[in-house]
C-alpha cells in the first residue's frame, strides 16, 4: 500500500484519495447520510485540510470524533 501522508503526495493525488475513499459505497456523498455525519456538511468539505496540504487524514479524523471539526 502506498503512503497517503501529505508529504508523499501531490495535492492531485490527495484529491484522488478522498475522492476514492467517498465512494468506497459506490454512491455520491450528495444527500447521503451513509458515513453518519447527519447534519455534519458536505463530507468532501471536512477533507479540505487534507487536501490543501495542512493537516493530516488521521488528525481530521480524531478532531471530527472529538467532535471539533464540521463539514
Amino acid at each position: 500500500m502506498r503512503s497517503i501522508l501529505i508529504k508523499d503526495t501531490t495535492r492531485e493525488e490527495r484529491i484522488e484519495i478522498i475522492n476514492q475513499a467517498l465512494s468506497a459505497c459506490g454512491s455520491s456523498c450528495e444527500f447521503c447520510n451513509g458515513c453518519d455525519n447527519m447534519g455534519g456538511g458536505r463530507v468532501e468539505a471536512l477533507y479540505q485540510p487534507y487536501i490543501d496540504g495542512e493537516k493530516e487524514i488521521t488528525e481530521i479524523n480524531m478532531e471530527y470524533r472529538a467532535g471539533l471539526t464540521r463539514g
